[in-house]
């Protein structure tokens, strides 16, 4: 009964943050690696109708599923597409046949599905010793991070008005921090014209359907490679971030209607969407809201946001892209900071376990590439062989079950 009343007290000043930080997250996926589709539909030949409906599918079908599912589960469920995978589809794309690509997006989802109803996934992630799932969340951040202070070197004026910027409001206003750089960014790329939106016209998008075809070419170096590149780098460091900040929705049902989703959307060009990860974090910690039960609005509010855009297709994307490199991973790494800190604070925290948690960060800030496969599974990898070998063991996975179905968020029910 207390849940219930947490969720009706939802106040118009609690919606501002998470409101923002779900912005923020779609303004840098967009603007940070979006290009990678159009890359990939340039590389494969597809006409503009066939492109706007890529980015229509993929850009409905990611709002959707994370509207329902943060909605369901009161937790900031962030999805997004697979970045690995699209920057993976610009080479493969070049010699696999679009209808069979399409066919193979569908085999990748279906699979997904599989692994969703089977349990599997979620045991898995259970298993993970928090200490080694902080060290790999900060791990994964710290380019970020960097990446915010990075900026100075091409655009010092931009860079160096939002750190300071951010400083000032961390000090006067901490809770507006992210808030007021996003604003006073957009007014000053604006004020210098940097920004053009002269040529703005919101066209709605069509989605066109392309009929499958199925081919042992396809599966094995299209599907095979989508699946295992999209399972180790979105959906485990994704969970991880809820994980990390202290959301405990089952994984499982996550998995399901993601690869549900995909399956749907696979037609009209979708290649696969997936729990959010990097941009998952900037939603999920304190920057988004305080209190965590009222966080699972920035889910919501980057799901219409991510629907507002495929209703309008290629227009409103460009638009984001359109935004300098320096604005986006400036704002990116600041929106990041105290999710960084948060995770080095944790990964470090017990002594037992502070060395392996230490080689798990490291791991993943190297960002190992080997075998086509990127640095976030590596940096796992390697972080529980520390934890194994330091430890004698890896941890027993806990006695407790969780129901399959997508439950209320327990993190309401303790704040409540």
């Amino acid at each position: 009964m207390t849940s219930a009343s947490t969720r009706s007290t939802v106040r118009w000043n609690d919606l501002t943050h998470p409101v923002v930080a779900g912005l923020i997250s779609v303004i840098v996926n967009y603007g940070g690696t979006f290009i990678l589709v159009f890359q990939a539909a340039k590389v494969a030949g597809l006409s503009p109708e066939l492109t706007a409906s890529w980015v229509w599918s993929i850009s409905i079908g990611v709002g959707v599923t994370g509207i329902f599912l943060s909605w369901i589960s009161r937790e900031p469920i962030i999805t997004a597409w697979s970045t690995p995978a699209a920057a993976f589809l610009v080479t493969a794309l070049a010699t696999t046949p679009y209808a069979e690509a399409v066919g193979a997006y569908l085999i990748s989802a279906a699979a997904f599905v599989v692994l969703g109803l089977s349990g599997w996934f979620e045991r898995v992630i259970r298993m993970i010793p928090p200490g080694v799932a902080a060290g790999l969340l900060a791990g994964i951040l710290l380019q970020f991070g960097i990446g915010a202070f990075g900026g100075m070197t091409v655009d010092p004026l931009l860079a160096g008005l939002l750190i300071v910027a951010y400083l000032v409001f961390k000090r006067f206003s901490a809770r507006y921090a992210v808030v007021g750089i996003l604003v006073l960014g957009l007014a000053f790329l604006l004020a210098q014209e940097r920004v053009d939106l002269s040529g703005l016209r919101l066209e709605l998008a069509t989605p066109v359907f392309t009929m499958p075809a199925f081919s042992l070419n396809a599966l094995l170096s299209v599907a095979l490679p989508l699946f295992l590149i999209t399972l180790t780098g979105q959906y485990m460091p994704g969970m991880l971030v809820l994980r990390n900040d202290g959301f405990k929705t089952n994984a499982n049902p996550i998995v399901t209607v993601t690869g549900l989703g995909s399956l749907l959307m696979a037609p009209f060009g979708s290649h696969a969407f997936n729990i959010a990860a990097i941009t998952a974090a900037i939603a999920t910690g304190r920057e988004a809201h305080e209190d965590p039960s009222k966080r699972w609005i920035a889910g919501i509010a980057a799901g219409i946001f991510y629907v507002l855009v495929g209703v309008f297709g290629v227009t409103l994307a460009a638009v984001f892209m359109a935004f300098p490199a320096t604005f986006i991973t400036t704002l990116a790494g600041l929106a990041l900071l105290g999710t960084i800190g948060g995770s080095l604070a944790s990964a470090l925290v017990d002594p037992k376990a502070r060395e392996a948690s230490l080689i798990t960060f490291l791991a993943a800030a190297a960002n190992i590439n080997l075998l086509g496969i990127g640095g976030a599974f590596w940096g796992l990898v390697i972080g529980l062989v520390a934890h194994a070998v330091l430890n004698g063991r890896l941890p027993r996975l806990a006695p407790s079950i969780v129901s399959p179905a997508v439950l209320p968020n327990p993190v309401n029910q303790r704040s409540s």
